[in-house]
């Protein structure tokens, strides 16, 4: 992209940068807390954007005039000297280009949260649930490498070493703006260890990722609320089985259900399972939304089925393919071992260049 190519998108922003300025220098401003946060993220959003571009602009700048040097120029060390920057810039503007599409587009009002991530198997029986620990893995590690806060939730494991079901809450910064690209169906083509005659396997795993709800996004009357009370059934101590700590929570209007039995305390599974369900209805809020104004189109789980599904992990051809955006990676190991930071900056980059394109089409 060349400058003039950038230019209507940086217009006006300016002028918005001085509106919120002004908005932050309100004593007023600070008694809404809320209010506040969201005019300080803008304006650190727009600030990062004008660095960025400052950069970009400043290398685009420098590369023009050490071409001209090495076309005009006689001194054959300078010539050196030049081509040498040239080299260099030419490696350096690309990532910045990329930054910078980053930076330009409108943000996903839920970026800055933190997100509850749930992860049960689909078709395929054992192998769907060894392959779900062995997602779940992947993103624990990331989160880790990331210095992200993880909190498993709900856990439930099936005789074979794999998962029924695990929920968990990621924290920290960037969270959902990255793994919102996980949420859908994954689907695994490999030999599992649980089979004898050496077949591959097809099988799906679904991942929904929440960006987690506070009280103030998600208002609910507690009359809305049934609670049922059991016996926990899984792990948890001289407790299990033996006092009613597990908790159910429906919101009866929309009839989303949420059952918690991690913890040996009911009052610890009920926080929990309230947790889960604001941040479902939430989501639940946003699709409708989307839906009415076809402004998103975020895969849905759907039933799980092999053929629906937003990625393959092909084991046989160490292959990674996002379907979405036509990402493939051959490292299937590695990502298994949450090292996802390229997987995800080619998502990332393909998602804005679409983005991009359909922002100048208006």
């Amino acid at each position: 992209m060349s400058p003039d190519e950038i230019a209507p998108y940086i217009s006006g922003l300016d002028t918005r940068l001085a509106e919120l300025e002004r908005q932050l220098a309100d004593p007023q401003l600070y008694s809404r807390q809320r209010e506040c946060r969201d005019v300080s993220r803008e304006r650190q959003k727009l600030l990062s954007l004008f660095q960025i571009h400052g950069r970009w602009t400043a290398a685009l700048n420098e590369l023009a005039a050490n071409q001209a040097m090495l076309r005009d120029e006689s001194d054959e060390e300078l010539k050196e000297l030049a081509a040498a920057d040239i080299a260099e810039l030419e490696a350096k503007i690309p990532a910045l280009e990329r930054e910078l599409k980053i930076a330009l587009l409108p943000p996903d009002p839920c970026d800055g949260k933190d997100i509850i991530v749930e992860i049960r198997p689909a078709a395929g029986g054992d192998e769907a649930g060894l392959f779900a620990g062995d997602l779940y893995h992947a993103y624990t590690k990331f989160a880790e490498a990331k210095g992200w806060k993880c909190e498993t939730l709900e856990f439930s494991g099936n005789q074979v070493g794999g998962l029924k079901e695990v929920v968990f809450s990621l924290a920290g910064d960037a969270v959902y703006s990255l793994m919102k690209y996980e949420f859908g169906v994954h689907r695994v083509q490999r030999i599992p260890s649980t089979e004898s005659q050496g077949r591959i396997h097809t099988s799906t795993v679904t991942v929904a990722v929440l960006p987690e709800a506070e009280e103030v996004d998600v208002r609910i009357d507690e009359n809305d609320l049934r609670f049922d009370y059991f016996r926990s059934s899984g792990p948890g101590g001289q407790c299990v089985n033996t006092t009613d700590s597990a908790v159910r929570v429906t919101h009866i209007p929309t009839g989303i259900s949420v059952a918690s039995q991690q913890e040996k305390s009911q009052h610890r599974n009920k926080d929990t399972a309230l947790r889960i369900l604001r941040s479902r209805i939430l989501e639940a809020t946003r699709q409708q939304e989307a839906a009415k104004q076809a402004a998103s189109k975020r895969e849905q789980i759907g039933s799980g089925d092999r053929s629906e599904r937003i990625r393959t992990y092909n084991y046989p051809q160490n292959r990674v393919t996002d379907h979405r955006f036509g990402v493939s990676v051959h490292d299937l190991p590695g990502l298994m071992e949450g090292k996802l930071e390229h997987l995800f900056e080619e998502i990332v980059a393909k998602d804005c260049e679409l983005r991009l394109a359909a922002l100048g089409g208006r």
